[in-house]
């Protein structure tokens, strides 16, 4: 049997561990041949693959990012891919495909196996955002590094007597963003799941100020909004992949608190910096034993399921369940973090 396997979307640190668990398990244990389709469906669609062998993963497991590559493809030609699953399967003789991605690829994976594509799914996400899995690889790094961010930013704040504005990544959901928030001890956390109100936030800004602390952090998600009738701000539109933009709310975050404290502000945008590097030790778990899981799929013929973590186990879960819902901050969750800010 050959295997092929793609990492489509954005980077996210443990791709490499999944693909290096799919090679070990596939070709050690059951003698597949593995091969690696390069750019995620552009790949596909352009029929660009190669033979992955244990040369090619040695190393792979603390690397960050996909040796395969990933590239965004426009909506239409995916939809093209899916009408033509069959041949694209053929013209690179593979038997069943493992997808590697977030739920925009998964979603693609599920036309895929209807199209009649035997397919595996595997989630990826920094976000944390897909609901039928637990947690996913990657997470947990971005944590780490927005975390020590915030550390490192502490000081500078203090020591120069500025108000800080972090922004993280987080486009729909606030996980990143409330969990770095947390374990940094940041002194307000914005996220999109509870629209702020800016003159809430300077209020708590200016009574930590009167307690003595003349500096503050304030950790805030990417796509966070204001509740109606304060602050004027829209996030971007739709860009030529059909995907809304965000952005610059730090910035403006930062702006509106200097004119409302009358002390200096400064935005942080730590960006794509949470996507790279090595992995943390428990993303690579986690991503090794999804792979081997993904092999393991094919291997009994369960496609059209992807690895999801429930509680200490890795279950196979339908493909539709990972696109079913957005996985948000829940109230309680937000309660909890209140008590602790």
């Amino acid at each position: 049997m050959r295997i092929g396997v793609l990492t489509s979307g954005g980077d996210c640190p443990g791709l490499n561990a999944v693909i290096r668990s799919v090679v070990h398990r596939g070709l050690d244990v059951h003698g597949y041949e593995i091969l690696g389709i390069e750019d995620g469906f552009l790949g596909l669609i352009e029929g660009r693959a190669r033979v992955v062998g244990h040369d090619d993963v040695t190393g792979l497991l603390t690397l960050g990012g996909t040796v395969l590559g990933s590239a965004r493809v426009h909506r239409d030609r995916v939809e093209w891919a899916v009408a033509h699953a069959r041949e694209l399967a053929a013209a690179l003789g593979i038997d069943a495909l493992i997808i590697i991605g977030g739920d925009g690829s998964l979603a693609a994976a599920r036309k895929f196996g209807a199209a009649g594509l035997p397919v595996v799914g595997v989630p990826k996400t920094i976000d944390n955002d897909i609901a039928a899995t637990d947690v996913s690889f990657g997470f947990d790094t971005a944590v780490h590094v927005a975390t020590e961010a915030i550390d490192r930013l502490k000081t500078t704040a203090e020591s120069h007597q500025r108000v800080l504005v972090v922004e993280l990544m987080g486009r729909h959901t606030g996980w990143i963003a409330m969990t770095a928030g947390i374990a940094g001890g940041a002194h307000g956390i914005l996220i999109p799941e509870k629209p702020f109100d800016i003159e809430a936030v300077a209020r708590m800004i200016e009574e930590r100020f009167a307690r003595g602390k003349k500096f503050a952090i304030v950790a805030v998600a990417e796509g966070a909004v204001p509740l109606p009738g304060t602050l004027r701000f829209e996030h971007g539109g739709i860009d030529e992949f059909g995907h809304r933009t965000f952005g610059g709310i730090g910035n403006r975050l930062a702006e509106d608190l200097e004119d409302l404290l009358g002390t200096e502000a400064r935005p942080v945008i730590l960006g794509h910096t949470q996507r790279g590097g090595t992995p943390t030790a428990q993303d690579r778990v986690l991503a090794t034993r999804f792979g081997w899981h993904a092999v393991e799929a094919v291997h009994r013929g369960a496609f059209g399921r992807f690895t999801a973590l429930r509680d200490t186990r890795v279950e196979l879960a339908p493909l539709e369940e990972a696109v079913a819902r957005v996985k948000t901050v829940p109230p309680q969750r937000w309660m909890e973090c209140e008590s602790v800010l």
